[in-house]
């Protein structure tokens, strides 16, 4: 037996007399007088309590074949997390060994199976409701499963040691040689298919993630992923073989209990949860070895438009994430071989550079602009399609496939002007009607003034922006200071673990001050953590020159695990500034920036690793070298407008159009947009398209907004009675949508698997493109 196998055998040892110790089948004197070789050989003989028996050899010869990726002993002082603990027997409820420690389990019920369960398994017939609009794919054998719970009769009952719901998270058992790590490690995802229809400005995305087992047992695979900010998800489906069978969905308590349950009892079945508007959670159970689980989702989102490009964006990794001291709701950066989860909040395992798993990704987008496309460019190889003026067909490239930076597909449409345009819809059920109105600013705004402006240039010079990051933000703002104008001032401020300024006020844009702003930003450093809200507070805490519009710049990747705390905090004391935020790379948190600029009534831009720093700063200056349209009002007319988002709307820039969604009762007309710009009142008007039956992606749209804003409404104040939160429920129960208390489940009841749920596996990502590992991962 190699060393390495010795020591693993001695940890499990451990674990038993702990237990034996703990519950009075050895006492801590005999545990004492054990000869200090029993570690490396066999156990004393003892009659210890079946359910928790250590390994046989058998196993742990198993285990040193492929490994499920759980990772080392030494790992194991990771708390296990809350589903290990509510399937462990109610005899070990009260007591886990975890390491070298004894951690208290919570009390709840243990998982597994009953008579009373097994003998409700139930087929799920389809409910009305927005879910069943959706076209479903034809040709399979659609099935609907769920699992029913126990009834108040079936009484607390222990998870069988032979039955569902008793496997063991097991070591990763490597080989001897000393220290090398392979550079493919095996994990369940195989490949991402993304195929993307998109009509004018909205799209409807079927992403399917294929799960294959590759080890000799049962696994349960669990996947963090990111979706757009914006995603309306609607849809989703389990397909195992020739059989589908299409997701419930649920208050996220209730879904998750249907899937543990379903775990526990050997049945095939998926959950996805939502842990931010753009980062979701999917958990995959009892994937038989060798065998392979699909699961499709389905989403609704608008396409942002700037300066007669249209931009479609699919994320491909979550970015690792910096979360202050004390944070309740983390979502933490590991390493690919943590075992279990974090005591609060949630995490995302990542591949060292030096490894890769055999997940890859494809992407094919179908264009119908509506109107001629000029030019489609993209950030990936792609191969392109053209079947008429104004559609294409776009794949992603063979030499592109690597899921570590997102795809971002820019399409031009034909003409300098493109008109507002409102799409409505009447549902045939309720006869609600719905709209979603782009606002275009007129062009009279081109030929007005801007008046001067008060620049405040706020850095990221935290670890995550080491390297290339960091070298593309001091670009831009170095571009940025040679086109202030004379009139204006400016501020720097850089944050990572504190927050420093240029100045204690800012300065006039002389050339001295150009000069010394230059070399202050030439020489600023990084390291630390992302303690943005000291950014921001420093950005805003200098006494404001009301004769000046004041411009607040980030420039950040925007990986931090806080996003909820620094958009109350830009709430509170934003005042009359405007907010611009810039992603800098290729895979940055797009819910934050789009927030804050959302919150900062002003625009968002993108700045990939690749990109040139010195044209997105050009593109920026001369939207503000042009007054905005603030104080937007409109004039619904006839339509009878109500629940429109967002509720505040933002000022209108040009080449920057907004998308205003909301709830109709009335007949769709001609309607006027109002506001003021460079001091003068500004009207114009806009019309209606027919409203259409395939336009009923509208309502999820108007949903999705509604929840958007009252989870903005839920960080601004507080919710004592939970009246938010149930609106936010309702609403995406309502609409068939997942939100953070919403899920979606499947199960395929058709037949149990043999034996226990199996180890659950973590499937790693690959930090994105540009990140370090070293400076963003902890080991801790």
């Amino acid at each position: 037996m190699s060393p390495y196998r010795r020591r693993v055998r001695a940890f499990a040892t451990g674990l038993l007399l702990a237990f034996l110790a703990a519950c009075g089948s050895m006492s801590p004197e005999a545990v004492r007088r054990l000869p200090s070789d029993t570690a490396a050989g066999d156990p004393p003989a003892a009659e210890p309590s079946e359910a928790a028996a250590p390994q046989s050899d058998a196993a742990a010869e198993r285990a040193a074949g492929p490994s499920p990726g759980a990772g080392s002993a030494a790992d194991a002082e990771q708390q296990i997390s809350r589903p290990e603990q509510e399937r462990i027997a109610p005899e070990l409820q009260d007591l886990i060994v975890t390491g070298n420690r004894v951690a208290r389990a919570r009390p709840g019920r243990a998982g597994g199976s009953s008579a009373g369960t097994q003998a409700r398994i139930a087929q799920f017939a389809a409910e009305p409701g927005p879910r069943d609009e959706l076209p479903r794919p034809a040709g399979l054998d659609e099935e609907i499963w769920f699992i029913a719970l126990p009834g108040a009769d079936d009484g607390e009952q222990a998870v069988s040691d032979d039955g569902p719901g008793s496997g063991a998270l097991l070591a990763s058992l490597p080989s001897d040689e000393a220290d090398a790590e392979p550079t493919t490690v095996p994990l369940p995802l195989e490949h991402t298919d993304v195929r993307a229809a998109i009509r004018g400005y909205v799209g409807t995305v079927d992403v399917t993630q294929a799960f294959r087992n590759p080890y000799d047992e049962k696994i349960e695979a669990v996947y963090m992923f990111p979706l757009p900010e914006n995603a309306a998800v609607r849809e989703f489906v389990m397909t195992i073989g020739e059989r589908q069978i299409r997701g419930i969905l649920r208050e996220k308590e209730e879904a998750e209990q249907l899937y543990l349950e379903a775990r526990a009892q050997g049945y095939r079945a998926s959950l996805l949860v939502q842990h931010r508007p753009n980062v979701f959670e999917q958990k995959v159970a009892n994937i038989e070895p060798g065998k392979r689980i699909d699961v499709n989702i389905r989403y609704f989102h608008t396409l942002p438009y700037h300066d007669g490009w249209y931009s479609f964006v699919f994320p491909a990794v979550v970015g690792p994430r910096y979360n202050p001291p004390g944070w309740q709701d983390p979502v933490a950066a590991v390493p690919r071989e943590t075992i279990g989860e974090p005591r609060t909040g949630t995490a995302v395992r990542y591949l060292r550079p030096s490894e890769r798993s055999a997940h890859d990704l494809g992407i094919t987008v179908d264009l119908d602009a509506g109107v001629p496309i000029e030019a489609i460019e993209a950030s990936h190889p792609i191969e392109t399609v053209r079947k008429a003026a104004g559609t294409a067909t776009v794949t992603l490239a063979a030499d592109g496939t690597i899921p570590n930076r997102d795809f971002v597909l820019r399409f031009k449409v034909e003409g300098v002007t493109v008109k507002s345009s409102l799409l409505t819809y009447v549902d045939p059920q309720t006869e609600q009607g719905y709209f979603t109105l782009m606002v275009h600013p007129p062009a009279d705004l081109r030929r007005m003034e801007r008046r001067p402006v008060e620049m405040v240039f706020v850095l990221d010079t935290s670890g995550s922006m080491n390297g290339r990051p960091i070298e593309q933000a001091k670009e831009a703002v170095l571009t940025a200071l040679g086109r202030l104008g004379r009139d204006d001032t400016f501020q720097i401020v850089r944050f990572s673990n504190d927050a420093s300024l240029f100045g204690p006020e800012p300065v006039p844009a002389t050339a001295e001050n150009l000069r010394e702003a230059r070399a202050y930003v030439e020489g600023l450093e990084v390291g630390g953590g992302t303690q943005m809200i000291a950014g921001i507070r420093a950005a805003v805490a200098f006494p404001h020159d009301e004769g000046r519009l004041r411009f607040v710049t980030f420039l950040t990747d925007g990986f931090i695990g806080n996003e909820v705390q620094i958009l109350g905090e830009v709430h509170r004391l934003i005042g009359a500034s405007r907010i611009f935020s810039f992603g800098v790379g290729d895979s940055v948190n797009r819910y934050l920036l789009e927030r804050l600029a959302s919150e900062g009534r002003g625009a968002v831009a993108y700045l990939g690793l690749d990109d040139s720093a010195e044209d997105v700063m050009r593109y920026f200056f001369e939207r503000i070298s042009r007054p905005a349209l603030t104080d937007l009002s409109i004039d619904f007319g006839a339509m009878q407008a109500s629940d429109v988002y967002p509720s505040r709307l933002p000022d209108l820039f040009v080449g920057r159009p907004i998308v205003v969604t909301g709830k109709f009762a009335g007949t769709p007309g001609s309607l006027t947009v109002q506001g003021r710009a460079g001091g003068e009142s500004v009207a114009f008007m806009t019309g209606a398209e027919d409203s259409a039956p395939e336009q009923s992606f509208i309502a999820s749209l108007w949903a999705r907004l509604r929840i958007a804003d009252l989870a903005d409404r839920l960080a601004f104040t507080a919710d004592p009675n939970g009246e938010l939160v149930r609106e936010i429920r309702d609403t995406a129960l309502t609409h068939g949508l997942m939100s953070e208390y919403t899920a979606f489940v499947a199960v395929d009841a058709s037949e149990q698997t043999a034996g226990a749920h199996g180890t659950t596996v973590y499937q790693a990502v690959p930090v994105p493109n540009g990140v370090r590992y070293e400076t963003t991962v902890s080991d801790r």
